[in-house]
């Protein structure tokens, strides 16, 4: 007797991992993300150099298109409520604009493993994928989140020593009395080569002015002009 044997079709096109079905066999709509200097032109040469990266990246694929950047100056990857075009593109995705999100590694998407996981795990249940490009990794297409919980937790270590050597950096300046993060102080001028303050004569009478008035008793006038 021979058994009936059912034979399952290979499915054409990208599976929903909500429900199983299959969404449209159309080109995948992929974005990038980058964190790009604070400096004007190293800015504007990271950026311009990520975004050739990124196109580049996106237009090996031949099942790829490429709809938009976004990027945010170097602040921190563990805050991610300060990163407005992070945020943004979380919108964005969340509103179905693109499929994808690819960017440079784990540490440049978040350096927070709490962070990585949760919106991680958020677009994966819009059924959108984030790729790391250094890590080769596609959150949809993984098993399991142990790699990426492991690599995201590196990262934050990472961040963590990183912050800690700055730390430790500024605190052996303030030993040595050198002045840190020194953009001008009125009444004061300062020699960068000596890193030493001395005042200036001219700031220095302006100075004395606001503070004789505010002794004076003119404190409302100076809070009423600095909020009109």
């Amino acid at each position: 007797m021979v058994a009936n044997v059912q034979v399952i079709k290979k499915i054409e096109g990208r599976v929903d991992r909500r429900n199983g079905g299959v969404l449209n066999n159309k080109l995948l709509r992929v974005t990038a993300y980058a964190r790009v200097s604070t400096d004007d032109q190293d800015q504007k040469h990271s950026y311009q150099s990520q975004l050739a990266f990124f196109k580049s990246k996106i237009k090996e694929n031949s099942e790829w298109i490429y709809i938009d950047m976004y990027a945010d100056e170097a602040i921190s990857g563990t805050l991610d409520y300060k990163r407005s075009d992070f945020m943004r593109m979380i919108n964005d995705a969340l509103a179905g604009k693109f499929d994808m999100i690819i960017t440079k590694s784990i540490s440049r998407f978040a350096r927070n493993t709490v962070d990585t996981l949760k919106y991680v795990r958020l677009l994966k249940e819009k059924n959108i994928a984030v790729y790391f490009v250094e890590e080769n990794i596609n959150t949809l297409e993984m098993s399991s989140e142990f790699v990426l919980t492991i690599l995201s937790s590196v990262a934050q270590q990472e961040s963590e020593n990183i912050s800690n050597h700055v730390k430790l950096g500024f605190k052996a300046k303030m030993e040595r009395g050198e002045l840190i993060g020194f953009n001008g102080c009125l009444g004061y001028d300062y020699n960068p080569t000596t890193k030493s303050l001395s005042i200036n004569e001219e700031e220095k009478k302006i100075v004395q002015y606001i503070y004789d008035r505010y002794i004076q008793g003119y404190r409302s006038i100076f809070y009423s002009k600095g909020t009109n």
